[in-house]
């Protein structure tokens, strides 16, 4: 693994900067009613200067705010520099509306310093100007923070990152993030994670607090790759291609793990399969298809999935899979869960039976419904942010939990169908960090039927499951992961349109425009109209298709590669 320690920029991709980006994207010239976000999330104490180069008399905002949203109004925590002395202000909403919360006085003028210090573990926010923190400050013990907020003040924030907005109050600013260009100062510890390099400031920085810089982002160990085990995210999720050969016995490696849930689907437009998905808890013969509504299908033993191996898996002939068609392209994405194991889970109402990967954050479940509200145990350390169910007999849909449209609303995985509004699959009740609420709604929870459940939870650096605002411009919007995605899916929930869905073993370079689709058994397409770009952390719209960039609400779900923490990706 390679070092860590690139320090945070300003970020040119996020749609809503237009004014001017120079000095390695560490200073900014305001444009009108614009915004700019840093490069880095903010998931550990951080620390950050920014130069007063210009301003008007007015002055601009700057603070921390989210970095997804394509409105520059949403979301800002903000100092006002020079305007009405230092107030702080909040932007919630997608509305041009400040909550001023409080004034700390003083103003700023052209060549001063201003500090800034945030801890996401309390959500209290610093603002000093040249050496002096303002409400008497001390971050260090916690103590004179200008601001707090919480965690549901921030829910719509997504990531947080240093930025802010201006309105029409302009002002040219550079940021020292720890690379300290130009500003002259003391160096710092608090920049590379491995010592290789420290954070180089004005002022000292804040005991506690760091600079703002890839090597001091906060991962699991379950799935840091600096760990000496075999838990890294390569380990936990992969994207494998193959070509199937007609045979009994396929094998396909290079997986690099064991895997638990394989889900396969060929490429090719000869022959068109569906989405097959199997797993090792109901064991290598069982299929369930995400492109339909049918019921759970059964293999010979020398059919389709084959084996779960140590690299990978074998397939055979194909029976109701497309897993080996001969000299077609075939991709597989697989997760690794348990190794076959399973526990009976008695946490809620109703027993499941669960293999759960808590490192990574995903679980398999089987149980039986009872037609009744129930809860069922799935084995996680946290509560999910994605479950996919599915009823194992009588032809019946799918049905899709996302943390981001909450538990009022579902989506189902066979169907481009909006978001619907239905108490009866989730009980409008969110899921905990040990169960899951069912309501009566026969696609999750018909008495005495039996279920298969797919769920997954945010692992900082690994995966994450958010959503997006579209702006309908072939310039879209710019989203956060934390992670070079290896795979991501992208659905519209706002109106009817296709599950697309992308990996960078199929497309390995960019432009990413390879999309499948979970919802349909139709052939790889290959076209501008989807293209997007994968980033060292995140990901950009480049289309303003409506499948993937209208007006509207997007929900995605992706997993990584390696960590945005070290400047190797691969």
């Amino acid at each position: 693994m390679a070092s860590s320690g690139n320090f945070a920029t300003l970020n040119p991709l996020v749609k809503y900067s237009t004014g001017t980006f120079s000095n390695g994207n560490l200073t900014y010239a305001s444009g009108s009613d614009d915004g700019y976000t840093s490069t880095i999330g903010l998931n550990f104490k951080s620390y950050c200067e920014v130069r007063v180069d210009a301003i008007n008399s007015n002055g601009g905002t700057i603070g921390f705010r989210g970095a997804t949203d394509e409105d520059e109004y949403f979301d800002v925590v903000s100092f006002q520099e020079n305007y009405q002395s230092g107030k702080i202000y909040h932007y919630k909403g997608s509305t041009n509306t400040a909550v001023s919360i409080a004034n700390i006085g003083g103003t700023v003028s052209a060549g001063n310093i201003i500090m800034m210090a945030y801890d996401p573990a309390t959500y209290k926010w610093w603002v000093g100007v040249n050496g002096t923190w303002r409400n008497s400050g001390d971050p260090a013990n916690g103590t004179g923070f200008v601001f707090q907020g919480s965690a549901t003040m921030f829910e719509n924030m997504r990531s947080i990152h240093w930025g802010a907005w201006n309105g029409t109050h302009t002002h040219t600013l550079t940021f020292n993030f720890g690379q300290d260009s130009t500003f002259g100062g003391q160096e710092t510890a608090g920049g590379n994670a491995d010592g290789n390099g420290f954070g180089d400031f004005k002022y000292s920085v804040p005991t506690g607090f760091l600079a703002t810089c890839s090597g001091n982002m906060v991962l699991s160990d379950d799935i840091d790759p600096a760990q000496t085990d075999d838990d890294y995210p390569q380990k936990q999720f992969n994207t494998v291609l193959y070509t199937g050969d007609a045979s009994t016995n396929n094998p396909v490696t290079g997986l690099g793990f064991q895997p638990d849930m394989v889900w396969i689907k060929s490429r090719g437009t000869t022959n068109l399969y569906s989405n097959a998905i199997f797993d090792s808890s109901r064991g290598r013969a069982k299929i369930v298809f995400s492109d339909s509504d049918r019921d759970e299908d059964s293999s010979t033993s020398t059919q389709d999935l084959v084996s779960f191996d140590s690299d990978g898996f074998t397939v055979g002939t194909v029976y109701n899979s497309g897993s080996n068609i001969n000299n077609d392209p075939i991709v597989a994405w697989c997760w690794k869960g348990a190794g076959g194991t399973t526990a009976s889970n008695g946490s809620g109402s109703t027993t499941s039976t669960v293999q759960a990967n808590t490192k990574a954050g995903f679980s398999i479940m089987t149980y039986t419904g009872t037609g009744s509200n129930a809860t069922i145990g799935h084995g996680l350390s946290a509560k999910p942010d994605l479950i996919f169910t599915k009823r194992r007999s009588s032809n019946q849909t799918w049905g899709v939990y996302h943390s981001a449209l909450g538990a009022t609303k579902y989506l189902a995985l066979n169907s481009n169908a909006a978001a619907g509004t239905d108490s009866a699959f989730w009980n409008d009740t969110e899921p905990t960090s040990t169960l899951i609420s069912l309501g009566t709604e026969g696609r999750v929870n018909a008495n005495s039927q039996t279920y298969v459940a797919y769920a997954w939870h945010n692992v900082e650096g690994y995966s994450k499951f958010g959503s997006y605002e579209g702006n309908a411009d072939d310039d879209g919007p710019f989203v956060y992961t934390g992670f070079r995605p290896r795979m991501l899916w992208i659905k519209e929930a706002d109106n009817a349109d296709d599950w697309v869905v992308y990996d960078t073993a199929r497309s390995t370079s960019n432009p990413v425009q390879k999309v499948l689709r979970y919802e349909t058994y139709v052939a790889e397409f290959d076209g501008s109209g989807r293209a997007i770009d994968i980033l060292s952390n995140g990901f950009k719209i480049r289309t303003s298709n409506n499948t993937i960039n209208q007006s509207n609400t997007f929900v995605y779900g992706c997993f990584g590669d390696v960590p945005f923490k070290y400047n190797n990706t691969f």
